[in-house]
């Protein structure tokens, strides 16, 4: 097997040594596009192998044989400018007439990224050591799947591309609560990069007995999305998970009247963290009913979300604090939700979890549509022992949620985990923004004599600054 790990490194050092990448954002989405062309175009070769009616959608001239997997082949001045002046514009003006979905992918791919390289024999090199890769293989596939996981964590402190990865541990810890089932349609509409969907992908093949469910997972797993860059990523993601067509569409889901979803949109499951913090373009909030009507995104989402959900559809999304309070449309908002889904559980997160990108305290919605709220949990996660604050090198794990899952079947009020009435949230206004009352605070005693002279010896020490300076 190719030593995955090695190759991705040498691919880096190459990068860095070009004059066109300027962050890890751009050497993201420049190995990104790379990316998804080599394994786009490895599943072409495998389809036309065991379809004989198969075509790929890419002209002949611009398949990656043609032009890439030759390591003798053009490079130099004549690479780049194929790149930017002909493979570009050919992928951004593919016939997408026929319906072929494999055509529109490659279309929003490449309609949207860029390549930011300028040393064409940079771009040579950085080919030849894709080309030790053959994602043909079920265990180059597989091993690059896990290395593509840290590849896309990196962009948690790229600026603000940060906000299009959740970390994979609350990815896995909802997905795991919610536990999506073979035959249930599955929808994140803020998919950023994939992570909510790769691991009920994962889930969901646990499940499956034969290959009508295999395929049925391919079938119920959606996701929207739209910024180029996470768009692509996303859907890297979803083939390297074994996706043949990923069902991502590339538009924001913000852009059409909500009344325009009806039966046939609506799904079983929704896991999401959509975005925070922003303000929405375009006038979206036009979309929405007079009611609902907000530049906030976050609140936007959450009466979409409630919108698709179908009848008994459950959902586990993350949202920030400023959404459980406030008055006006977010208490209209925070109101709905508690009258048409039972609002069960939320778990409280530490503030540095979206840390460096996002500072802001975070929670975990879980609900399920259809039945009004009559109490909420909530429960208190709380950082490791001995840790002050997550990191980019300190981040949370899959494992710290372990409490939870045992705490999550059989629930008792404890220092982390208290209930709350819906009268009790009614008479606050629907104020959701409720602190831990069972939290155990430690007295703290305070030494009157040792206070006082560490202040006499302080004014001491300030008056004889003072009559030096006078001297």
């Amino acid at each position: 097997m190719t030593n995955i790990s090695g190759t991705i490194k040498s691919i880096r050092d190459i990068m860095w040594q070009d004059t066109g990448l300027n962050g890890d954002a751009q050497r993201i989405e420049q190995l990104g596009w790379m990316l998804f062309f080599k394994i786009f175009s490895d599943k072409d070769k495998e389809l036309e192998l065991i379809d004989d009616n198969y075509k790929s959608p890419i002209p002949d001239h611009f398949h990656w044989e043609e032009w890439a997997a030759n390591d003798e082949g053009i490079t130099g001045d004549e690479l780049l400018s194929f790149i930017d002046r002909e493979l570009f514009p050919a992928l951004r003006n593919i016939d997408v007439s026929t319906g072929n979905r494999r055509a529109l992918i490659v279309r929003e791919v490449f309609e949207g990224n860029n390549n930011y390289m300028k040393s064409g024999t940079n771009i040579r090199k950085v080919l030849n050591k894709l080309n030790e890769i053959d994602f043909n293989i079920a265990k180059d596939r597989h091993a690059f799947g896990e290395l593509y996981e840290g590849i896309l964590k990196e962009l948690q402190s790229a600026g603000k591309s940060g906000e299009f990865y959740t970390p994979r541990a609350i990815t896995q810890f909802i997905t795991d609560i919610i536990n999506p089932k073979i035959g249930e349609r599955i929808l994140d509409p803020a998919c950023g990069t994939g992570g909510y969907l790769t691991c009920a992908i994962e889930h969901l093949k646990k499940q499956a007995n034969n290959v009508e469910q295999l395929k049925s997972i391919t079938e119920n797993i959606a996701g929207w999305e739209y910024k180029p860059l996470p768009f692509l990523l996303a859907t890297t993601n979803l083939i390297l998970h074994d996706i043949e067509v990923p069902n991502i569409r590339f538009g924001d889901a913000l852009d059409q009247p909500l009344s325009n979803f009806t039966e046939k949109d609506r799904v079983n499951v929704i896991l999401a963290n959509p975005p925070f913090g922003g303000i929405v373009a375009n006038g979206n909030e036009s979309n929405f009913p007079q009611n609902f009507r907000t530049k906030e995104s976050a609140d936007l989402f959450l009466i979409l979300m409630i919108h698709l959900l179908k009848a008994g559809g459950r959902a586990g999304i993350v949202l920030p604090d400023g959404s459980l309070t406030g008055e006006g449309v977010k208490q209209r908002v925070r109101e709905k939700l508690l009258k048409d889904c039972n609002l069960h559980t939320i778990i409280r997160l530490p503030q540095s979890v979206f840390a460096p990108y996002a500072t802001v305290n975070t929670n975990l919605l879980f609900f399920d549509k259809g039945t009004p709220t009559k109490e909420i949990w909530y429960y208190e996660h709380t950082l490791p022992e001995g840790q002050k604050a997550y990191s980019k090198t300190k981040t949370i794990k899959v494992e710290e949620f372990e409490p939870i899952k045992q705490w999550w079947h059989n629930r008792q009020e404890s220092e982390v985990a208290w209930k709350v009435s819906i009268d009790t949230i009614i008479e606050r206004g629907y104020d959701l923004d409720i602190k831990n009352p069972n939290k155990v605070v430690e007295e703290v005693v305070y030494d009157r004599k040792a206070i006082i002279e560490n202040l006499e010896k302080s004014f001491r020490a300030s008056l004889a600054i003072i009559e030096e300076l006078k001297l």
